[in-house]
């Protein structure tokens, strides 16, 4: 197959994906292909140097290894082309939130032509899934995600997924895909929880009288914090108790948030989003 890996979407992640892979030498943009319904993404992508498909069939047919980088709702809409044209030697790695690997292969199986089957006995697909939780940061270059192996899948099918993702300053790591929802929970959902934290920052800041450098202030804050935590050797914990000085402004503010159980109301948060995920994969 003339191409090593083939995006079916080209949205903004899949964009990340694509430059990673090329700035991290990874793939050469003549190893990938796209094809997306805006002409705009497709032209973006084409000025990677990436080739810009007519066709899903046209991605499918011609790609070693196929991202899924569609909508879980626009998912449906290809399940057709996908069972026609797989075969038993694709990968197919999937970034959508939501749908198992099971989900994927049984929809895939459900639209099989009569003359093929999933499981690759009549040269249909082999069920070689490969299921990606990332998250936004990848955007900036210092994603987190957490890659599992569909049960059909062979060793190695997840290495081409790992090396793109683990790029970089961007992290990855293997678990089992029941740990997906975990994952999804934490660090998936988790720049949402910092966004919060730094809308609340920037509302005490204005209330203060820092309004002109309110969002500087916080947004570098946060930058700092979060770059000290990654070098340092120090656990979370202890860095806080580092900042908190008996007495001082940082322990009222530490008494405040332990007096209103911020620490359970956090904790309980992220198992709803962990009991969420879990709803949404059925």
């Amino acid at each position: 197959m003339p191409f090593q890996l083939g995006f079916l979407g080209a949205g903004n992640m899949a964009e990340a994906i694509a430059r990673t892979a090329i700035t991290a030498n990874i793939l050469p943009p003549s190893a990938m292909i796209a094809v997306d319904p805006s002409p705009d993404r497709r032209a973006l992508f084409a000025s990677l140097g990436i080739a810009a498909a007519d066709s899903h069939a046209q991605v499918i047919t011609q790609s070693a290894q196929i991202l899924l980088a569609v909508k879980p709702q626009a998912f449906p809409t290809l399940t057709a082309e996908l069972a026609k044209h797989l075969r038993s030697q694709h990968v197919l790695i999937s970034i959508m939130a939501g749908l198992t690997t099971q989900k994927i292969a049984a929809a895939i199986a459900a639209a099989a032509p009569a003359s093929t089957s999933v499981g690759g006995a009549s040269g249909g697909f082999g069920g070689r899934i490969v299921r990606v939780m990332p998250n936004t940061p990848m955007l900036a270059g210092l994603g987190m995600a957490g890659i599992a192996l569909g049960l059909q899948a062979q060793p190695g099918d997840d290495d081409l997924a790992f090396t793109i993702f683990s790029a970089g300053q961007s992290k990855a790591i293997r678990v089992n895909e029941s740990q997906l929802d975990a994952i999804t929970a934490v660090s998936g959902s988790g720049p949402a929880y910092v966004f919060y934290l730094a809308e609340a920052m920037i509302r005490a800041a204005d209330g203060l009288g820092l309004k002109a450098h309110a969002d500087l202030l916080v947004r570098q804050t946060i930058l700092g914090a979060a770059h000290l935590l990654s070098q340092s050797p120090d656990a979370a914990a202890d860095l806080r108790r580092k900042v908190t000085s008996p007495g001082g402004t940082t322990e009222a503010a530490i008494r405040h948030l332990d007096g209103n159980k911020t620490t359970e109301v956090i904790v309980n948060a992220i198992k709803a989003a962990d009991k969420r995920s879990r709803e949404l994969a059925g």
